[in-house]
Formats: C-alpha cells, sequence, structure tokens
C-alpha cells in the first residue's frame, strides 16, 4: 500500500534516515517497518524477538494495536523483551514494563509467557544477572537469534528512542558502560535522569541486532542527532562517547524515524557540503 511520502537519507553503510512531517506518519510508517520485520522473522526463524525501550516510545507503537496488524501480524510467535528497564516495581509510574503494558500489550494478544521482563525485588545487580540468564537460556533454544560476528544474543528488532543528550536505552555519554564487552547486561546506579537505578543492554547487544530504529522527535534532539550521524565534527563539540553515535550494526541495518524539529540540523547541513542523499520514499 502507498503511504505519504517521507524524506530519506542514507548517511552510512546499512543505516537510514527518514524524516517525517508529523508524529502520526512515524507510528504509521514504524507499524509497517516492524509489521515487515516480524512476518519475515517468523517465516524465517519461526519466531520474532523484539526489545523495546519504554518512555514516549509507546505511544509510536498504537498504529500495531488497530487494523490491519491487530488481527494479521502472527502475534502468537513474539517474544517482548526490554533493551533497559527502570529498577521500580512493575506498577510503578516510571515502569517500563507499565507504561508498555498499558500502551500496548493490553491491546495485543501476545501471550503472557513471551513477555519477559526484569525481577523488580531483586537488587538492581541481581535483575541485570537474571535478565541476561533468561536471555541466555533463550538464545540456546534461539528462541533469539545468535550473532554470526560473536557470541551475542542476535534480536530480530531493537526497538529505541534518543534523548536529547544523546542517550539510548539507558547508556548515556561518556559513561562507563559504554566500554563494556563481554556483558550482555548491565546496571546502573548513576543515572543522570531519574530514576537512578536501571538495567540495560551493553552496546554488542545493540548492535548485533538484526535490525535497530531508533525514534527521535522534537527540537530539542537536533544537536544530538547532528553529533550522532556527522563525521568530522572537532572542538568542544566533538561527541566523545555519544551512544547514539557508537550504534553501528554489526550485520543487520540502522533505521532512524525523526520528525522535522529532531532533523533540522540535518537539513541545515543538506544545504551546505554534506553527502546525503535526498528523495521522497513510498512504501
Amino acid at each position: 500500500m502507498e503511504r505519504e511520502s517521507a524524506t530519506t537519507y542514507e548517511p552510512k553503510r546499512n543505516s537510514e534516515i527518514r524524516v517525517f512531517e508529523s508524529l502520526d506518519e512515524i507510528s504509521t510508517d514504524l507499524a509497517e517497518y516492524i509489521s515487515q520485520i516480524s512476518e519475515i522473522s517468523v517465516k524465517e526463524r519461526g519466531y520474532f524477538a523484539i526489545a523495546l525501550s519504554g518512555g514516549p516510545l509507546v505511544s509510536f507503537l498504537r498504529k500495531l494495536c488497530e487494523a490491519p496488524y491487530n488481527k494479521t501480524l502472527d502475534w502468537s510467535k513474539w517474544y517482548i523483551f526490554w533493551s533497559d528497564e527502570r529498577a521500580v516495581a512493575k506498577n510503578h509510574a516510571e515502569s517500563n514494563y507499565k507504561l508498555t503494558k498499558e500502551g500496548f500489550l493490553a491491546k495485543v494478544p501476545i501471550l503472557n509467557g513471551h513477555v519477559y521482563s526484569i525481577n523488580d525485588n531483586a537488587t538492581v545487580e541481581d535483575a541485570a544477572k537474571d535478565y541476561e540468564f533468561v536471555i541466555r537460556q533463550l538464545v540456546k533454544v534461539r528462541t533469539i537469534g545468535v550473532s554470526e560476528s560473536n557470541d551475542c544474543p542476535k534480536f530480530d528488532l531493537i526497538l529505541l528512542d534518543m534523548g536529547a543528550d544523546g542517550h539510548v536505552a539507558s547508556l548515556f555519554p561518556n559513561h562507563p558502560a559504554l566500554e563494556l564487552k563481554d556483558d550482555w547486561v548491565t546496571y546502573i546506579t548513576d543515572s543522570p535522569q531519574p530514576p537512578p537505578e536501571r538495567i540495560t543492554f551493553t552496546l554488542p547487544v545493540i548492535n548485533s541486532a538484526s535490525n535497530i530504529a531508533i525514534v527521535a522527535t522534537g527540537d530539542d534532539k537536533a544537536k544530538a542527532m547532528h553529533l550522532a550521524v556527522f563525521d568530522g565534527i572537532e572542538g568542544p563539540e566533538a561527541p566523545a562517547l555519544l551512544p547514539a553515535r557508537m550504534v553501528k550494526p554489526t550485520d543487520g541495518k540502522l533505521v532512524w524515524f525523526l520528525d522535522k524539529a529532531a532533523a533540522s540540523s540535518l537539513e541545515a547541513e543538506k544545504g551546505g557540503n554534506a553527502s546525503y542523499e535526498h528523495h521522497e520514499y513510498l512504501l
């Protein structure tokens, strides 16, 4: 089905940037994107393993709860994980599980036994260890794929949003967690945004996914977006350890879903010497 057009750029190998006029258009295109990956994964592997962030990202999943997707997707093959979670009770207002359950899971027929949330009764350190153990068991039986390049889990899709500071999941700029190579899941106790205790996927796990999508909206994301995708930035604005810039899929593809405000720095750069190709995107 032909959809409304969106500007796209192809900044780097295995990555694409889609820019939309409205948040509703993002939701519409994201639903079709997720649907296609789900169908391919189920056909090829028999499962669809998706990891979500919480917060405002959940609102962009609303189209999946509507026709045709609520009837046509093979929801029984979906397995839900979280790329990061706040170490709070499941009924806490800041719980990613709670936000996702109310905004998405309660509206589609995903099996309860296929939803893997963290142990909210454990310490944040133990919760991270437990979550990694669960993922390792599911990799052994190939419910979650395994990377061809390393022993990391190969999620079919990891869906993230980017903060104004360039953080993704609960990986924050210049944080030691960015340097972890062997852990799949880690924990932090010093998040610059409340609550301070969180678990998060590490960069090797994120970069091992078959597909990664990052949603960024609002003009407060424009600067971080510029730092995340442009090469050759020097001086005090050099990105250093900017998490969003470090998302580089090993054997998969990264797609950015942006509104005009978040993409404003790209438009400005395109008017200069940027190497982005500009065209209209139609599904």
